[in-house]
């Protein structure tokens, strides 16, 4: 399960604590900071013949102060279309929205899953857009795709 795995921060520092242990503790101390947040979670992938690598992040969006992001990279030695790939990185997302989402609504973060494709049906990746907005939409996510899907198509692929 993507939850239970290796979490870093991007100055490469591990999470050691399990990851809800450490979401909630980032809350509270953003909180008592005067922060308040919101949460972007996203995931790309790149693949590399019979290897595709995996990043998930968790953005934590610090209300007109910036941010900073749990990071968590995967790899399979599997080959899969273009479609498949993209239900997978939104599966990823979803997995970890889905395990911290009673959390962040007991503090009153909002949520956002971020799928890293195209609007435009120009682009391959357009072929898992209604497929992965509904998945997201139907658990109960807020849905966001290029361009606003900067958590999966910024943040995450430049940690792959």
């Amino acid at each position: 399960m993507l939850i239970d795995q290796r979490w870093r921060r991007l100055n490469g520092q591990e999470i050691s604590r399990p990851l809800i242990d450490s979401v909630e503790r980032t809350i509270k101390e953003e909180h008592a900071a005067g922060h308040r947040l919101k949460v972007c979670i996203g995931t790309d992938s790149q693949s590399y013949h019979d290897l595709i690598e995996f990043a998930t992040v968790i953005v934590f969006l610090r209300e007109k102060k910036g941010g900073f992001m749990f990071i968590n990279n995967s790899r399979v030695t599997i080959q899969m279309g273009i479609k498949e790939r993209m239900i997978t990185e939104v599966a990823k997302s979803v997995e970890v929205a889905y395990a911290l989402c009673d959390l962040l609504d007991r503090y009153h973060v909002e949520l956002e899953v971020h799928a890293d494709i195209n609007t435009d049906p120009g682009f391959q990746s357009n072929t898992a857009l209604k497929e992965a907005m509904g998945y997201i939409m139907s658990m109960g996510f807020v849905f966001k795709a290029k361009p606003d899907a900067f958590a999966s198509s910024s943040c995450a692929d430049k940690v792959i």
